[in-house]
């Protein structure tokens, strides 16, 4: 709900990396003398440095090893970084949360929750407040209008209005917009507002927190389509990380911001800066709704295609992924994803 430095030497310096310094990676088998922390950074990092910067402290505080954050201008950035041991643990969207599990050796383990304790968010497709552009002229695919999407690992800004919108409808925004600009929610958002985009992608959450700051920018821009609810974003650490550390991350996660009192209220403003009402837990199948997502896309696209194979090959994938899930709600009595 939800941008990102440098990383492997000159192997990843074309991802436009951007962060506090660069992260240390731990000796094999030793307990780290540094936890490099990433966020998901939708706005640019030096906002998200300033709304993260104390809660990191508190995290400092809690576990008793310096962290250090780590900000990337991609989703990518992220998913290298755990994987290549530069990062030890971070915040996630969903989609690029999947990658890092499959890719990066990544593991689910806490996730956050709304301050409003109602789960979940949207993807929206936005355009200028006094635009008369309509759902219908987007769909229309006639070059007319710019659009701007999120990062390709951008669970509400590129998979959400892929799977539910475009996909459904046969489009390819590459072949129907006039231009086609890929950025993250801030950038997007602003750009609509000011007419330098006609049409774009966002969410629910970053435009109500422009509300809450007072910036203006939200009633600049008019929803013209949502996605059906979208699930709360992981926190993932790396797997093999020394089950010590872990605990204490755990810990910290869980009870940070809960309870009355000053401190717990204290944390929860903080927390609320960013939309999150704190954290609850979670493992790796928090992420089934967005592998549903991922393979509805694929199926669609299979029958848009006319490719019989990968539509049988896409149509299985996409069963046994309801049927995990299924199986899941069953056991749990919850939602996949409320867990």
């Amino acid at each position: 709900m939800i941008d990102r430095r440098l990383l492997i030497a000159s192997g990843l310096a074309g991802l436009g990396l951007s962060a506090c310094g660069k992260p240390d990676a731990p000796a094999p088998g030793a307990e780290p003398n540094v936890i490099n922390f990433s966020i998901l950074a939708t706005e640019n990092s030096t906002s998200m440095e300033t709304f993260w910067k104390p809660i990191l402290a508190d995290m400092e505080k809690s576990i008793g090893i310096p962290v250090k954050p780590f900000f990337a201008s991609n989703y990518t950035a992220l998913i290298e970084a755990l994987r290549f041991k530069q990062v030890d643990a971070g915040w996630f969207s969903n989609f690029s949360g999947l990658e890092a599990v499959r890719r990066a050796n990544g593991e689910v383990f806490a996730r956050t929750f709304d301050p409003s304790n109602v789960d979940g968010y949207k993807s929206v497709i936005i355009v200028p407040a006094d635009s008369k552009t309509t759902l219908e002229d987007v769909l229309k695919c006639d070059k007319s209008l710019t659009f701007g999407i999120g990062d390709a690992k951008s669970t509400s800004g590129t998979l959400a209005p892929m799977t539910y919108l475009f996909a459904p409808n046969n489009i390819d925004p590459a072949k129907c917009f006039k231009a086609v600009k890929t950025a993250n929610h801030q950038a997007n958002l602003y750009s609509v507002a000011k007419g330098v985009l006609d049409v774009a992608t966002n969410n629910s959450t970053a435009i109500r927190l422009q509300k809450e700051r007072g910036t203006g920018v939200a009633e600049q821009v008019r929803v013209i389509w949502e996605s059906p609810k979208l699930p709360e974003d992981p926190i993932i650490w790396r797997s093999d990380l020394d089950p010590a550390v872990k605990e204490k991350l755990r810990r910290f996660f869980l009870t940070y911001a809960q309870g009355e009192g000053p401190e717990p209220e204290r944390q929860r403003k903080l927390l609320n800066a960013l939309s999150i009402g704190g954290f609850k837990p979670a493992d790796d199948t928090h992420l089934l709704p967005v592998q549903e997502m991922e393979a509805t896309e694929a199926l669609l696209e299979a029958r848009n295609k006319g490719d019989k194979v990968k539509t049988e090959q896409a149509q299985k994938a996409l069963d046994a992924i309801r049927a995990e899930r299924a199986a899941l709600e069953a056991r749990t009595g919850q939602p996949a994803a409320a867990q």
